[in-house]
């Protein structure tokens, strides 16, 4: 007798039941639903060992960290009830087919071959519209039409629970239900006891969670206990416009905020409109350039008067927001398939989403900040080395961002509140506290952190055209070069931005990355007229490439290939860091060694890519995505065939990870979920874009 894995067997019962669904560009292990900040960021879990393969309808959506975000979806078709999201308990409808972009996330349904179901989930990216992406809302589009010619009667329904609100399930939860003046009826929803800038399970607590949809007609509203809301839908398709006041815990008698919407007979295609969003009015705590804690507002305020005006322009701007975002989609594929085919734009249009809902604009328009969370990993804020491999996304999409998101990192290096003479390694212990070091008691990582960031500020100013970035930040990124001049040719026994790994003395990828840093200040020092500097620093960039060459290059092999650390010969390890050598144009490192590794990667590929280095057959998909976008095209399209199939065969069943298994596809003992190094899937798109 053969045991059948619990992917096979869902995928066995779900043939038996006419049931299958297409999963198109692939099906990954988690869909995004709504994914557009650190806390509005929930997903369908699809894996193979959990979740039930990427339907919709018999699966709770949950927040990225695993806890259930109540979410459901019933729709009656001639007085016949059906499940189409989450697990009320009902028949649920046959999913047909999944799609997703970089912004959206679409399901096919069909109903007893009478009518069929177009279900959109769009989480808005405008990088190059700040006012729109401040909204920390997503909207849910349901579209029904008939398959079989007849017209039928259909009512559509969907609540969400107060889960949404806390990661605390005992916590009170308070309501209230309205209607803004622009015609937006919405279930408005918080903890009756605010804890400002806190969180619980990694969700915020506090802030007012908006649940709306057009007030027609057709529409009727109900809040209560679930069983209660959804059976009153079930019996007679309509909701009783009422709110239950009964403020309770989350977890009493589940409080539910349900929307009915009554379609009438449908022949051609109908749709109804939802949004879900959350108003903070401040959203961050900074230090900034004094020693004092403050609020920062949320930057849509600056744009908004109240909360209610912000939800009526998203709920009615899905048309703007959708062109915008079909635009985003379109190039992102486009540019996509041009450089790298089909397999790439499955992990380019899959990470887009996820990079970005790590992040938060915050501050005014005359000065605006971009915080990001350093989702699952530990929560710290602005994280240096969490940004550097990210950035691609931000200066593919906007430039600008990245300018943004450094921000802070100067303010507080340059206001004094940093005792440490190298870069530091993040703004903030735990999001959304941006406290600083001004102990210097950060996580050390002084070679890696000053790396890059004169990296990537000779990167945002190539990109943005912008010197004057460079003179304003000068005295900075000329003090963080010292350390590299001291420090790159033989780092110390230090860890690197792969902390899981442990620290090591001599690290021949942590090396290239502070002499290419060495290199990039000296164009820095030519871009602002500081040519003394740019000479001299040159000459040891030079200098030291040509000794990291004998010292960090195994060559007694059939494969040469840089070590893990000097002196190392039998160890290798992914050489991401040649990547900004490539970006930044500074032709530092010789074409042999470019040509040396992508010779080698291809020996040691396991089933689902190149292990990260030696010490574990683990990688990591955002050091890959780097390797792949400077290495010879067959050895380009292995690293994306093999990251393409593992997106697709992974038994990981939450958002997508970037630290798995090359020869399970599983998670390793530590689990990263829903991190923004992704954006590094651009990185490619990136060199093609050029400077």
């Amino acid at each position: 007798m053969y045991l059948l894995s619990l992917g096979i067997l869902v995928a066995l019962l779900v043939t038996l039941t006419g049931a299958t669904s297409t999963f198109s560009p692939a099906r990954p292990p988690a869909l995004p639903l709504a994914v557009k900040s650190p806390y509005l960021n929930t997903w369908l879990s699809a894996g193979r060992d959990g979740g039930n393969g990427g339907y919709l309808a018999g699966e709770w959506p949950t927040f990225w960290e695993g806890q259930i975000t109540g979410w459901a979806g019933l729709i009656r078709v001639d007085g016949s009830v059906y499940t189409w999201m989450g697990l009320p308990g009902s028949t649920t409808v046959n999913q047909t087919a999944y799609e997703y972009t970089s912004t959206k996330s679409i399901f096919t349904m069909h109903i007893e071959d009478a009518v069929e179901m177009k279900i959109t989930f769009l989480s808005p990216i405008t990088p190059n519209d700040l006012r729109r992406q401040s909204l920390v809302f997503s909207y849910l589009d349901v579209s029904v039409s008939s398959l079989d010619g007849q017209s039928h009667d259909v009512q559509v329904y969907t609540d969400i629970s107060a889960e949404w609100i806390s990661g605390d399930r005992s916590a009170i939860a308070q309501w209230d239900f309205g209607v803004t003046g622009d015609g937006v009826a919405y279930h408005k929803v918080h903890r009756q006891t605010a804890l400002l800038f806190s969180e619980n399970r990694d969700q915020g607590e506090w802030g007012d969670w908006y649940w709306a949809t057009d007030n027609e007609t057709s529409l009727t509203y109900q809040t209560g206990a679930d069983v209660d809301v959804r059976g009153t839908f079930s019996s007679s398709g309509k909701l009783n416009n009422s709110n239950d006041a009964n403020y309770r815990a989350i977890s009493t008698n589940w409080p539910v905020f349900g929307f009915a919407h009554d379609l009438g007979s449908v022949n051609s295609a109908s749709s109804v409109l939802f949004s879900i969003g959350l108003a903070q009015t401040d959203a961050i705590q900074y230090t900034g350039n004094t020693s004092s804690l403050a609020p920062v507002p949320s930057l849509w305020t600056s744009y908004f008067h109240t909360a209610l005006d912000a939800l009526d322009f998203f709920h009615h701007d899905y048309e703007e927001s959708n062109r915008l975002c079909s635009n985003l989609d379109d190039q992102v594929a486009r540019d996509s398939i041009a450089a790298a085919g089909q397999n790439y734009l499955t992990i380019t249009s899959l990470s887009a989403r996820q990079a970005f809902a790590a992040t938060q604009l915050c501050g005014t328009p005359e000065n605006p900040y971009l915080f990001m969370k350093e989702i699952s990993s530990n929560g710290n804020m602005n994280t240096v080395d969490v940004i550097f491999p990210a950035h691609p996304v931000f200066l593919y999409t906007n430039p600008e961002l990245l300018n943004l998101i450094m921000k802070p990192l100067f303010e507080i290096q340059a206001s004094g509140h940093y005792p440490n003479a190298y870069a530091m390694h993040d703004i903030g212990a735990h999001y959304p506290n941006a406290t600083g070091h001004p102990d210097g008691n950060d996580e050390p990582m002084p070679l890696e952190e000053c790396g890059n960031m004169v990296i990537m500020a000779l990167a945002y100013a190539l990109k943005s055209k912008d010197t004057d970035y460079l003179t304003e930040h000068y005295s900075l990124l000329r003090q963080w070069t010292n350390y590299l001049v001291d420090d790159a040719l033989y780092p110390a026994n230090q860890i690197s931005t792969d902390d899981f790994a442990g620290p090591l003395a001599n690290q021949t990828n942590l090396a290239l990355k502070g002499i290419i840093g060495i290199e990039a200040m000296s164009v820095i020092g030519n871009m602002t007229t500081n040519t003394a500097d740019a000479n001299n620093l040159t000459n040891y960039a030079h200098d030291y490439i040509t000794n990291w060459q004998t010292l960090g290059i195994a060559r007694n092999t059939d494969y040469p290939h840089a070590t893990l650390s000097y002196g190392s010969n039998d160890s290798h390890g992914l050489l991401y860091n040649l990547y900004t050598d490539r970006e930044l144009g500074l032709n530092l490192v010789p074409q042999s060694v470019y040509d040396m590794q992508s010779a080698f990667y291809p020996t040691i590929k396991e089933t689902f890519g190149v292990p990260l280095d030696t010490r574990h057959q683990y990688t990591k998909a955002d050091w890959e995505l780097f390797a792949a976008a400077i290495a010879s095209t067959s050895t380009r399209d292995m690293f994306i065939s093999l990251l393409a199939d593992w997106i697709n065969e992974t038994p990981t069943n939450r958002a997508l990870t970037d630290l798995y298994d090359t020869v399970s596809g599983d998670y390793p003992q530590i689990t990263f979920i829903a991190r923004p190094v992704m954006g590094a899937a651009f990185a490619l798109l990136l060199l093609n874009e050029g400077m």
